[in-house]
């Protein structure tokens, strides 16, 4: 089952009857088909409202309408898998208030890149459970830092029961989005991500083809592997540069602008289902942050029978494209529903969001006028 059939098949017969559906027809460009099954993805949650990768950020993105939420997953030191958008938690998290933990704080290498703090690698499941969550962003979201201290770290088995409980209390169900991060690097740890995926899916009921799941990785060889696994939907993520961390490090030149090319899509298509593109891989803007051309990067996932799902619109001028911020001011939000209009535009299956309510919002006027 497809994104779109996930929706359509809930919108027609219900949470009940949700089963293998026929994949909805291509859309002709600028045309999307089904644009009111356009998938919304509460991105870490409704992080433009509560600190992101908390239970209470999950569920406000639920009742704000999205169909699915989003968490990131990393290990701790005894291998549970934990909602972390880094595994580096310094700023997320109220750790560096915790004297018992000082000596914790260090320098690693990830995927490349030196970092300085404190890592869940290094902290055992009751040990992160003595933390609470802070607003990653205070300077673009302050308002949300009322809301520091408040919230644990959840497991990912505890934001598999909150869907669970929110697909029941909601009358509809409720999908499941995690990522699975720097999956080369845990698996050199002797964390690797992919066993405690599967678990915890399969514990949940999760593990069948029918069920609202789709699965995450900037990498490509454990998507492979999960492929073998899983029996749900998996999404290659691809970032607007580099390439993914298991190429480098094993020598394969090709980058994510090779992957997005038609020959790279239909390699993504024989162990995947859709792709999560950088809404600048779709939209591209220019030295001074304006759009330039679009690409055909939809149009050719979906003749290699690829779904596509952006990330991430985020309402504040900070991260929209020029062309439609609404001042200098970058915490002041603009234009965000023109950019959404864009990029349904080019037909996308779903989006990731911060500001979910919007996005369902922009979802359903854009649908209304595109019948």
């Amino acid at each position: 089952m497809t994104i779109r059939g996930r929706l359509t098949a809930l919108s027609v017969a219900g949470a009940a009857a949700l089963g293998l559906i026929t994949a909805p027809a291509i859309a002709a460009p600028n045309r999307p088909q089904d644009t009111d099954q356009v998938a919304v993805f509460g991105h870490r949650g409704a992080s433009g409202y509560r600190p992101e990768h908390t239970l209470a950020s999950y569920e406000l993105a639920a009742r704000m309408g999205a169909d699915y939420i989003e968490p990131d997953l990393v290990p701790t030191k005894d291998g549970v898998l934990v909602a972390r958008h880094e595994n580096e938690i310094g700023g997320t998290t109220d750790v560096a208030a915790h004297p018992e933990f000082a000596d914790r704080k260090t320098t690693k290498v990830i995927d490349g890149t030196s970092l300085i703090g404190w890592f869940t690698e290094d902290f055992t499941l009751a040990e992160l459970k003595t933390l609470r969550a802070k607003e990653r962003i205070p300077a673009i979201r302050p308002d949300n830092t009322i809301y520091d201290g408040r919230y644990e770290v959840p497991t990912f088995q505890e934001v598999l029961d909150l869907r669970e409980r929110l697909s029941r209390e909601l009358h509809r169900e409720i999908g499941v989005a995690p990522e699975t991060k720097h999956p080369s690097y845990f698996a050199k740890l002797g964390l690797p991500l992919e066993p405690g995926v599967v678990e915890a899916l399969t514990r949940s009921g999760l593990n069948r083809p029918n069920a609202k799941v789709a699965v995450q990785s900037f990498e490509v060889g454990n998507l492979k592997e999960l492929d073998q696994v899983l029996r749900v939907q998996l999404v290659q993520l691809i970032s607007n540069s580099g390439a993914p961390r298991d190429f480098i490090e094993s020598g394969d030149p090709r980058t994510y602008t090779d992957l997005v090319k038609p020959e790279g899509l239909r390699e993504i298509a024989g162990y995947a289902d859709v792709i999560g593109p950088d809404t600048k891989v779709v939209l591209p803007v220019n030295a001074d942050g304006f759009l330039t051309k679009p690409t055909t990067v939809v149009a050719d996932a979906h003749a290699a029978g690829l779904e596509v799902v952006p990330y991430t619109v985020r309402a504040e001028n900070n991260f929209l494209p020029a062309d439609f911020r609404s001042s200098a001011a970058p915490a002041a939000f603009g234009d965000v529903f023109g950019f959404f209009r864009a990029l349904f535009d080019q037909g996308i299956d779903g989006i990731f969001s911060d500001q979910p309510d919007i996005a369902v919002t922009a979802r359903d006027e854009f649908a209304a006028t595109h019948r």
